[in-house]
């Protein structure tokens, strides 16, 4: 019986969220929206933030799970776009409010997975030292954490999956151009 309150509570926040942003949204409109008493809601949850915090993990774990190797970073973006885009009301009134924190911490996690996965998957017998490889997987990851951020930022209006494309497309010209400008020509 906890499951199915529990569950109730989330769906009836999550419709809400996507109707109305975080601040807007009280205690009372979800145990109204699901029916049930304030008591159950605090046996389940302590409050709207904690709440927050626990569909954002939830939801950052699935999409964990739902990839277990990823072969293409432009895939990895893909589908935290698609994620997005459905729930675009949602994750922007989250991201525009006071648990953006929260937000931001597991959108973070999410990347350096995606990330760990990716190198796991594409570069599985680099020989690389724990020292060279932490570094790759920071910058990786503070680069996806940034595209998305400024997306989101920006209203989430920009076509972040071709602005993707294109870049993966001149990040082998810029290399090459940066290379040739340190001299030390591939």
């Amino acid at each position: 019986m906890a499951n199915f309150t529990e569950k109730a509570i989330k769906e009836s926040f999550w419709k809400l969220l996507l109707e109305h942003p975080l601040n807007k949204i009280t205690i009372k409109d979800i145990v109204t929206d699901c029916g049930i008493n304030r008591n159950s809601f605090y046996y389940h949850f302590q409050d709207i933030p904690s709440l927050v915090e626990i569909i954002v993990r939830e939801e950052a774990e699935k999409l964990i799970a739902a990839y277990p190797k990823i072969e293409s970073l432009e895939k990895a973006l893909d589908v935290a776009i698609e994620f997005a885009m459905k729930n675009k009301a949602a994750a922007l009134h989250i991201f525009n409010s006071v648990s953006r924190d929260v937000f931001e911490q597991n959108l973070f996690r999410v990347c350096e997975d995606v990330i760990i996965k990716y190198l796991d998957t594409v570069m599985p017998d680099m020989d690389l030292s724990p020292e060279d490889r932490r570094v790759l997987v920071g910058f990786f990851k503070c680069e996806c954490f940034g595209v998305i951020i400024n997306w989101m930022q920006k209203g989430m209006t920009a076509d972040l999956r071709e602005d993707h494309r294109r870049f993966s497309a001149l990040r082998p010209q810029l290399l090459k151009e940066f290379l040739r400008l340190s001299g030390e020509e591939a």
